[in-house]
């Protein structure tokens, strides 16, 4: 492939985002946009074509190879089946999916289409998740006894003001799903699979902004062997707190810390000296790097050299779907604290 070309449905922040990495990249070139609302509401110049709607893109541009799906969660398998369909591989903004059921509908779609399928998850590129990654699989800490994952953000009514899905059942999800499922990625990716789930869920401060919880804890036991447990909250007051997993292994202990698990705060392991990591790079407010530390310019590299057959895919459609199932058995082993309706007005809005 000479040069890959992208499209882009979503023009949001975080399509802006994909569609500024895909203009970065040497061998790219962005063909065009969708997004319901106009040039001016998505704040696009002039020189990209924008769409009202994927099909409208899609029909336009034949030529598009790539589709990247940015838009909000619950229209994800829809907007990546009608880019499989098209003939286009396809990039998906995290989650995959609401549920294991349309995360499969996807799945299927790029086998009949002989197409791939890229699930965005950056966070495995930040250096202490690269590390960890080594650390586990070479077997330093010997048998994984108890693994531990707590993330205590915020997000107020600022956040949910800015975007009329956030917060809806139908095209949020949950906190899991937009705002977790990077370190369940991650716990998928170092430990494997998950059973003997049990969860319970609370809605602290969000009663009049989300239809779900902002708050849970989730017990269960790692497949491979060891336990775990997941805590989470969007309720902390003004300003994120922190992101940190622990694992108790064999062999010694490591913490990986900070505001967005960006960084190794102990290392106890017998007969080891940890490495020194490059940085991360700084974050924003609501836990998105910025600029390239984002790592988003990662994700694209990966698609464009396992497009030219010079690298494997770094999350595939079966590894996005994974995370999917873990989200939805965790929600289905407690009782969610869901108020439909709350959050109805303006999703319409929203698609795409």
């Amino acid at each position: 492939m000479d040069s890959i070309r992208f499209g882009v449905v979503g023009a949001g922040h975080i399509g802006k985002r994909h569609a500024e990495m895909i203009r970065r990249m040497s061998g790219c070139s962005l063909v065009a946009m969708a997004d319901v609302r106009d040039r001016a509401a998505c704040g696009l110049g002039e020189e990209i074509p924008l769409y009202a709607s994927v099909e409208a893109l899609l029909t336009a541009h034949p030529e598009v190879d790539v589709l990247s799906v940015c838009t909000p969660n619950g229209l994800h398998a829809e907007h990546a089946i009608a880019g499989l369909r098209a003939g286009c591989h396809v990039v998906i903004e995290k989650p995959m999916a609401l549920s294991r059921r349309e995360g499969e509908a996807v799945l299927h779609a790029a086998l009949e289409a002989g197409r791939q399928v890229f699930c965005v998850m950056q966070n495995r590129y930040s250096p202490p998740s690269v590390w960890l990654k080594e650390v586990i699989e070479g077997g330093r800490l010997g048998a994984v006894h108890m693994v531990t994952i707590e993330c205590f953000w915020n997000r107020d009514d600022r956040y949910y003001a800015a975007s009329p899905w956030k917060g809806s059942l139908a095209l949020d999800g949950g906190t899991l799903f937009t705002q977790f499922s990077h370190f369940i990625d991650i716990l998928y990716w170092l430990f494997g699979d998950i059973e003997a789930i049990s969860s319970r869920f609370h809605d602290f401060a969000h009663g009049h902004s989300t239809e779900f919880e902002d708050s849970g804890s989730v017990v269960f036991d790692l497949v491979q062997g060891g336990t775990g447990t997941f805590v989470f909250s969007t309720a902390v007051d003004r300003t994120n707190f922190a992101s940190t997993l622990t694992v108790v292994g064999q062999h010694g202990t490591i913490k990986v810390g900070g505001q967005y698990m960006n960084e190794v705060v102990h290392c106890d392991i017998a007969g080891y000296t940890l490495p020194e990591l490059p940085e991360a790079g700084p974050a924003n407010d609501y836990g998105h790097y910025k600029g390239s530390a984002a790592n988003h310019h990662l994700v694209y590299e990966n698609v464009v050299a396992a497009l030219r057959g010079t690298d494997r895919i770094a999350t595939n459609a079966l590894e996005g779907l994974k995370v999917v199932d873990i989200i939805e058995r965790m929600y289905a082993a407690g009782e969610r604290p869901l108020k439909p309706g709350v959050r109805s007005a303006g999703i319409q809005a929203a698609a795409v």
